[in-house]
């Protein structure tokens, strides 16, 4: 996940449609002013409380931040599920051509909440998957810029949700934990101060999703995402990149230096366990969810465990370590385990990546990626 959109000022959004998903209500307003539009049959029952029907059908998804890590596979999944102009892409950045073809994409500044609310009326979305984030050790370096993105922006996604009754997702952390969290493992409910702009963002977002779900019926969903790897995007500023940037040294120089110690264990996932994740979450009914925000975990490993795996296949990786302060007061204040048995249980959540078929995956896209971009492969 890296930068995707950015905010102009902050916007009230009229309180307009609350959609109750299962359960097909939503609290009594004093004013029954409100849009109406041909995916929704709205009426009021007989205590007097607004009614939202969404018929069945096939989603129409915005996703902002789109061009970060997580977002353009995302919408590849969305669209072989949905079709592919079902599907709108979006961030401040210009696309790769490959991107730009792939299916629509739309320029959309998170912080600009009228040109956002034009998008989602325009385009009939009903969901929306909010990417728009600066990630851990970015944030710690800009931090106004991280506080007017990571809050900013999502207070007006949040209110534009529910001014169209969409289906959001927020994506959380495993830096919404902080060092007085249990660590090994870290539940989903819990005590949670962390000591980043970061995770304070993220515990903010997943607090007002969830205000916003019992007091107006907003059907908000939140994952706490572990460390997310993949060979299709570069490193963003995380804390966990590591483990990324490693599979590209081992097939180039050989050598890696590693910013955190080599004991430093934290939670871990790959890619498309990631997407999957992600959109068996938002497939799920809502009458099945005791949750609005969920871990999910797949595997927990140290930068030396790591290593030692990639040695099976690399035996000539070297691997050194200078710790970056910054960083490794971050991941020293995460937790190393996370417990993800709710959402195995509610929505059948299971990981399909461990350890090894991580490391076999990671090496063998890394190596054809820098093959197909002319990059030196040993």
């Amino acid at each position: 996940m890296q930068l995707g959109g950015l905010v102009r000022g902050p916007s009230v959004a009229p309180l307009g449609l609350f959609c109750r998903g299962c359960l097909s209500s939503a609290q009594n307003r004093p004013s029954r002013s409100f849009s109406s539009s041909t995916r929704q049959t709205i009426r009021w029952n007989s205590q007097g409380n607004l009614s939202v029907h969404c018929p069945e059908e096939n989603p129409r998804v915005l996703i902002t931040g789109g061009l970060g890590q997580l977002g353009v596979g995302l919408a590849q999944m969305l669209r072989n599920q949905y079709g592919t102009e079902n599907v709108i892409l979006s961030d401040i950045k210009k696309p790769p051509p490959h991107v730009y073809t792939s299916g629509p994409f739309v320029y959309a500044d998170v912080l600009d909440y009228k040109h956002l609310r034009e998008l989602i009326i325009n385009n009939r979305i009903t969901w929306l998957i909010h990417y728009s984030a600066l990630l851990s050790a970015v944030g710690e370096a800009n931090i106004a810029l991280a506080r007017k993105i990571n809050i900013t922006g999502l207070h007006n996604v949040l209110d534009l949700a529910l001014e169209n009754c969409l289906r959001l997702f927020v994506p959380s952390t495993i830096g919404a934990f902080g060092p007085s969290s249990p660590r090994d493992p870290a539940p989903d409910l819990c005590v949670q101060r962390p000591r980043t702009i970061y995770g304070v963002s993220k515990v903010h977002g997943e607090l007002m999703g969830e205000y916003l779900h019992h007091k107006y019926g907003l059907d908000f969903r939140c994952l706490r995402y572990p460390g997310v790897i993949s060979a299709n995007t570069p490193p963003g500023g995380g804390t966990t990149d590591y483990a990324v940037q490693i599979f590209h040294d081992a097939l180039s120089t050989g050598h890696h230096m590693c910013y955190l110690r080599p004991d430093t264990r934290l939670p871990m996932m790959h890619i498309s366990d990631c997407h999957r994740a992600t959109v068996e979450f938002m497939q799920t009914p809502e009458c099945r969810l005791s949750l609005r925000t969920y871990n999910i975990a797949a595997m927990s490993f140290t930068p030396e465990e790591l290593a030692q795996e990639i040695r099976k296949h690399l035996p000539h990786l070297k691997v050194t370590y200078n710790p970056d302060s910054v960083r490794q007061t971050i991941a020293d204040s995460w937790p190393v385990r996370i417990d993800d048995s709710n959402a195995r249980r509610d929505w059948d959540w299971k990981p399909a990546f461990g350890l090894e078929e991580l490391v076999s995956d990671m090496l063998s896209s890394v190596r054809e990626k820098r093959t197909r971009e002319g990059l030196p492969v040993s």
